[in-house]
């Protein structure tokens, strides 16, 4: 009965389990006394060890944190809150209870690894939200700067949160600070194609030698090209320029409601496969170097799987293909996976059959809640209670600059690849009237992963090696930092960023290019 009962209430008002995921967590929980006895135990011994670690330090006594903040943890950097008694009780508190608490959600009896995520994870977003950094009276940082600016700090902080408040969103950048065509995506270039989902832009070499193939750099419909066109020092396009290419990038189309219709196949057919047909034409070359970033890249792994069937071998339009952090295979999607289950994927298709599309500011919030302290509270911090300007730069620019989807698009890509995992499964997925495959994809490969991604773990996109061919050359490089900045980072030197790479044979797990591989450095 208290099952049903959950499962009623979370179809009804909480289909991403913001609630229900907890309460599913309390109630098993209590089905299993033995288990809660043992975890209570656990958390007497901590308590008694953050116990003494206070009286230490209340009595001015030398003491090693109980708990440390995570390595990317930035909250407590400053180091008032280790120089100071009052304050480390304070962070020691509140660390003590966010680990126990988290690690009793991970090791919840009677659930499901996903229930026992997505349990912890909506216990986390409220423990972040709870931080003592996010109060004046409890943030001596803030205090500090107070009192040094006689209460000039707090005045400006609210005038930032007047702000905000009109624009109904934490804003983490300057609105003016950029603006497209004066400041980023400034690289000389000039749309060579369109239709009424893309457009095609075109980047012609800067050098007196022109290599014959051209690239093709497909971008994700979620955000605006320029990702790979920043300012000029972050540019690939114009690195690639430089380098000698000839250069192309999808710009799409941002849907209206008119275009809820429009569906995966439309983008392979309308999108990818035009854009390389007029790509070769005006290059006047047999075939491209076809790449694709992020959901971009999973579009041109369908395709490829596509063309490889479509084509014959020697019509094939493309030479050899590049991803970057790209997932093909959805079974561990990462933290998103949180909200990724029918009843979230129905609420989400009911919202967007009244729109015909889904916001783009909906997307935005989403993927800013999986890092909440770094995305949501750190901006909160350093804005109202700081009370310090917003920072001017290029891409979180980008990055609140928003694209919509359309209904029919984002429904199958929700449910034929992140719920069902359709992709990587042979001859099951049917797009644009060929039945798919990866293993039929025989050219050559260069896939990138980004050690740090949240959005596409890269261990995941590592295991695009075990769909394509087996005869398929496939080079796998592993870049340090994120998802963005862990491919769009300027050549420097001294270098800010490396790399690991490897050319792995098809059984060969991820384990195989942390053991065998060698460090190279951008």
């Amino acid at each position: 009965m208290i099952e049903e009962l959950m499962a009623s209430l979370k179809r009804r008002i909480d289909p991403f389990g913001v609630t229900t995921s907890v309460l599913n967590a309390q109630v098993a929980w209590m089905m299993h006394p033995q288990e809660l006895s043992r975890a209570i135990g656990t958390m007497s011994g901590d308590i008694i060890a953050l116990q003494t670690h206070l009286m230490q330090r209340a009595l001015g006594l030398p003491s090693d944190d109980v708990i440390m903040p995570k390595a990317d943890d930035a909250r407590f950097a400053d180091t008032v809150w280790s120089e100071f008694a009052t304050w480390d009780i304070v962070k020691e508190s509140y660390l003590a209870i966010t680990h126990r608490l988290e690690d009793m959600l991970f090791e919840t009896p009677g659930l499901s690894d996903k229930e026992r995520r997505r349990a912890t994870f909506w216990v986390r977003k409220w423990l972040n939200a709870m931080a003592p950094t996010n109060f004046f009276l409890t943030n001596p940082v803030a205090l500090n700067k107070f009192v040094e600016t006689h209460g000039e700090s707090l005045v400006r902080g609210f005038g930032n949160f007047m702000r905000d408040a009109q624009a109904k969103n934490i804003r983490i950048v300057d609105q003016d600070a950029f603006k497209v065509g004066t400041d980023l995506a400034i690289t000389p270039g000039r749309v060579v194609f369109r239709n009424r989902l893309v457009e095609l832009l075109h980047y012609t070499s800067t050098t007196a030698k022109v290599h014959q193939t051209p690239i093709v750099l497909i971008t994700p419909w979620i955000n605006k090209f320029y990702i790979l066109d920043l300012t000029p020092r972050r540019s690939m396009v114009k690195y690639l320029t430089d380098q000698g290419y000839s250069v192309f990038i999808t710009s799409w189309k941002n849907p209206t409601a008119e275009m809820g219709d429009v569906n995966f196949d439309n983008y392979l057919l309308e999108g990818v496969d035009q854009v390389v047909d007029v790509a070769r034409k005006l290059s006047n070359s047999p075939q491209v170097h076809l790449a694709g970033y992020c959901i971009g890249g999973t579009l041109v792994a369908t395709f490829m799987a596509w063309a490889s069937r479509h084509y014959s071998e020697k019509d094939m339009p493309v030479a050899h293909w590049t991803l970057f952090t790209t997932l093909t295979d959805f079974s561990k999607p990462g933290d998103i996976d949180v909200y990724i289950d029918e009843g979230s994927i129905s609420a989400l298709e009911e919202k967007m059959a009244r729109t015909g599309f889904l916001e783009g500011d909906d997307m935005a919030s989403s993927f800013r809640m999986l890092r909440s302290n770094s995305l949501i509270w750190h901006y909160f911090e350093r804005s109202y209670l700081f009370g310090e300007p917003l920072p001017p730069i290029d891409v979180l620019f980008w990055n609140t600059d928003t694209t919509r989807m359309p209904a029919a698009m984002h429904s199958f890509y929700l449910r034929e690849m992140y719920l069902q995992n359709n992709l990587v499964k042979r001859d099951v997925l049917t797009i644009a009237g060929e039945q798919i495959d990866l293993d039929r994809i025989t050219q050559p490969l260069y896939a990138v992963g980004a050690e740090d991604d949240h959005i596409v773990p890269w261990r995941q996109s590592y295991k695009i090696r075990r769909y394509v061919n087996v005869n398929a050359p496939v080079r796998f490089v592993l870049t340090t930092s994120g998802h963005i900045f862990g491919i769009v980072n300027a050549v420097v030197t001294p270098p800010r960023r490396n790399f690991w790479v490897a050319d792995p044979q098809r059984n060969e797990s991820s384990d195989f290019l942390i053991q065998s591989v060698f460090i190279q450095y951008l």
